[in-house]
């Protein structure tokens, strides 16, 4: 009898317990600091992800920006849907991006606003910053999630792509970096933000800025273009990879991109590089021609809504993942597939 009372004590114990777990857990307010990047007065409308993310977060969502003359694109910024306010810091300092000075600027911020989760892109910027910002918040940083499942619990890809990593985090402040490519940008049009001049710690940076050597085009930028067309090793030479992937550009409006394989051989800039270590890219159309399918490749183009390839190759691993493939000499193909949409 005292068997059976004690469990039933228990039973009830761990029904009270969990039914108090699920109610704090659903009932913490949470909030987020979207950390948005600008260049030269203009906001880089792929950071916008971060705010998406915290959208699936629920709660909150402030926007974070600085730099000179931030406080026109935090106004143009604070159009988009979703943001509930924007935090602006002027000070051209802070132009370049340096994590050095960065860091220390948004531990001041996020303790002032009590931000449960900091997010931004998975970006040269995001990827340099948010590492130096979780060591000095105390916390461990989640890397690269492409879903959320909860507001502690994130996904991930690991192992280029070929295994999914769920990641379930106790900290009471997560840093995260977020997959553009997962988290399609908001309307940029229809909301009304509020604009809140954050503070400035002004912490010297022991590195300075001297210059950069950045390849310029009139072309879709592409991380966000809607086609890319992207070339592999089999073009043999620079020469020909021009010869004969910028007509095709041409032809759909597309972005160029191109294998890593064929960025080592000079035959691209390295701006250009698609897969794990270049860049993650989601368009409508990805047209690849003379590109194998390298996992590390497939890591950074797999979620285009649509793969054609062509290859010689009829056994080549990117036949694998493409929808449409032509399985030919590229240098006949892609001529004869670019005279035909020019004539359309």
């Amino acid at each position: 009898m005292f068997s059976v009372a004690r469990q039933s004590v228990l039973r009830h114990a761990r029904t009270q317990f969990r039914s108090t777990t699920q109610y704090s857990g659903l009932s913490r307010l949470l909030s987020t600091l979207a950390v948005l990047e600008q260049r030269d007065g203009k906001l880089n409308v792929a950071s916008l992800a971060a705010v998406t993310a915290g959208q699936k977060l629920g709660g909150s969502v402030t926007a974070f920006l600085a730099g000179s003359g931030v406080k026109s694109v935090a106004e143009e910024a604070a159009k988009t849907k979703g943001i509930e306010k924007i935090i602006y810091v002027e000070n051209g300092a802070y132009d370049r991006g340096l994590p050095e000075n960065w860091a220390p600027l948004l531990e001041e911020n996020i303790k002032k606003g009590g931000f449960t989760h900091i997010l931004t892109g998975h970006s040269a910027f995001g990827k340099s910053l948010m590492p130096r910002l979780a060591a000095l918040l105390d916390t461990q940083q989640i890397s690269d999630i492409t879903a959320i499942e909860s507001e502690d619990t994130f996904v991930r890809p690991i192992y280029a792509g070929n295994a999914i990593l769920t990641v379930q985090s106790t900290d009471n402040t997560k840093v995260i970096t977020v997959r553009g490519t997962a988290f399609p940008a908001p309307e940029t049009e229809g909301g009304s933000a509020a604009l809140e001049e954050g503070a400035d710690p002004k912490t010297e940076s022991p590195t300075e800025w001297i210059s950069e050597d950045l390849a310029k085009s009139d072309r879709p930028d592409l991380g966000s273009a809607d086609k890319v067309v992207s070339g592999g090793r089999g073009l043999k030479s620079k020469e020909e990879f021009d010869r004969v992937m910028t007509p095709l550009a041409d032809a759909l409006g597309a972005a160029i991109g191109a294998s890593r394989a064929a960025v080592d051989s000079g035959f691209a800039d390295n701006s250009l590089q698609v897969g794990q270590t270049g860049k993650n890219v989601a368009p409508q159309l990805y047209l690849c021609a003379g590109i194998s399918g390298a996992i590390q490749h497939l890591a950074g183009m797999k979620d285009s809504k649509v793969i054609a390839a062509i290859n010689k190759d009829a056994d080549a691993p990117i036949f694998q993942v493409a929808d449409v493939g032509l399985v030919g000499d590229l240098f006949e193909k892609v001529p004869e597939l670019t005279e035909k949409l020019k004539s359309q």
